[in-house]
Formats: C-alpha cells, structure tokens, sequence
C-alpha cells in the first residue's frame, strides 16, 4: 500500500517548512543549524510528526496541524529550554521505530 496523495502532502509540507527555515510555529527562532549540528533533534521531529499524524480510512490526513505543532514544539523547547510543552511529550509520540 502506497502513502496516500494527502499524507504524502502533509509530509512534503512539513518538510519545505522545515529545510527553508520559513516554519510559522518556529517564527523567530533560528533552527537551521539543527541540520548540521543536532541532525537527531531534527530526527526527533520527523518522529513526532510521523507518530502523531492520523489519517481516515480513504487515507486523507485528519490531524495536520496537531502533527505539525507536536513537532515543532520538540524543536522549540530544544532551543529553548524556558519554553514548556503543553501537554508533556508521551511516550508513544517519541518512539523512534
């Protein structure tokens, strides 16, 4: 089975937002330098984005938004350790797999 056009959208769209440096959630934060110098706190959000994100049975993404501000929040705080994530990570959204 093939990622379906909305998850695969979800997740190209994540990721422009990501590499260019342009997120809205991370909006004055300088998280490029994850890239080459944190590349697994980059790894991370990847994680928790993939984790979180949940699709219908027609496979259209029905949490985008959600995925994408769990994610972001990761590299957030990770730059900036007064930052307080709302609620506190599970542990089912941070699993590597």
């Amino acid at each position: 089975m093939k990622l379906s056009h909305s998850v695969s959208g979800a997740l190209r769209t994540f990721s422009y937002f990501m590499a260019s440096g342009t997120h809205y959630y991370l909006e004055d934060i300088d998280y490029l330098s994850l890239y080459g110098e944190n590349p697994s706190e980059v790894e991370m959000a990847y994680a928790i984005f993939a984790n979180v994100l949940e699709f219908d049975a027609q496979g259209e993404v029905t949490n985008e938004d959600h995925a994408t501000l769990r994610a972001t929040q990761y590299i957030r705080h990770f730059l900036d350790r007064s930052y307080q994530v709302e609620p506190p990570f599970a542990g089912w959204e941070t699993a590597l797999h």
